[in-house]
């Protein structure tokens, strides 16, 4: 008997050693996996890549995957995120300046940033998943398909102006708008940009993303928002640009330390009746 607990011993030993073997291997094999690391690309995903790309290439922002020419860079990246730049389309995104981000999110999306110039930020490959909506029908006279609008605005410009265009770092577009044509005005707005504001020209003929084609689209979608046709969500999106496997609590190195919890009961529970056994 005592021969057949030692040996219990030893196998729930063993386990417990790789366990801590495995936890350890997948933290260091994925340096996405660090919480600040973690957060900050979710950050970045969220709210910068719409307009700054996935990988800080530039879009209608700056581009931000670059040597920061400066000797403290976390300063100067951290300072533009909270106060924004003023007479530019960056705004300020510290909460204590109005915006959603508290200090520990800042540092976090500032480290996401600057681990572009060591080439060691994981890459967000995969784009938000889009909000689940009910069918829109479309404002009289106007041109475009207001469910595709819903898409766009999703993938462009719910970050600055809300899922429903309540506002949010940007104005809010869920209102009533006044004028003879209230779709062209939307359409200049969104073609060109506002001088002097935060909002930046969209279209591709100003050096945008977007066609002619899905600006109609989102002159559709923002004229239903404020229009007697109310656009409903079904259900808010769960998943994040760069989002796999190993954000999921299952998924990545939990999934891996899970497998080696039960195969380390499974060997317990043999060594256990075969002690028992002899």
């Amino acid at each position: 008997m005592l021969k057949g607990t030692r040996t219990l011993g030893v196998a729930l030993l063993l386990a417990l050693a790789l366990l801590v073997m495995a936890s350890m291997a997948a933290r260091a094999g994925k340096p996405g996996q660090d919480p600040d690391t973690e957060l900050g690309m979710r950050l970045y995903a969220e709210n910068c890549a719409v307009c700054h790309g996935p990988e800080g290439q530039g879009r209608v922002g700056a581009t931000l995957a670059k040597d920061w020419p400066s000797i403290r860079p976390d300063l100067t990246v951290k300072t533009i995120i909270t106060n924004g730049v003023p007479g530019s389309r960056m705004p300020a995104w510290s909460q204590a300046k109005g915006g959603p981000f508290s200090e520990a999110e800042i540092e976090a999306l500032t480290g996401y940033i600057l681990s572009w110039q060591t080439g060691g930020a994981p890459v967000i490959t995969a784009r938000a998943t889009v909000t689940l909506r009910s069918p829109i029908t479309p404002p009289p006279n106007v041109e475009g398909d207001p469910n595709r609008g819903a898409v766009l605005f999703d993938e462009n410009c719910a970050v600055c102006h809300g899922p429903n265009g309540q506002g949010r770092a940007g104005a809010t577009l869920a209102k009533a708008w006044s004028g003879v044509r209230p779709d062209l005005e939307v359409e200049t707005i969104i073609a060109n940009g506002i001088q002097g504001s935060q909002m930046p020209a969209w279209s591709q003929a100003n050096g945008g993303p977007l066609s002619e084609v899905e600006i109609d689209d989102l002159v559709t979608f923002i004229l239903a928002l404020g229009g007697q046709n109310k656009v409903e969500q079904i259900a808010p999106t769960a998943a994040l640009p760069g989002a796999n496997a190993s954000s999921s609590p299952l998924g990545g190195w939990a999934g891996v330390v899970l497998f080696v919890i039960l195969l380390g009961a499974i060997i317990a529970a043999a060594v256990l009746l075969q002690s028992r056994k002899a």
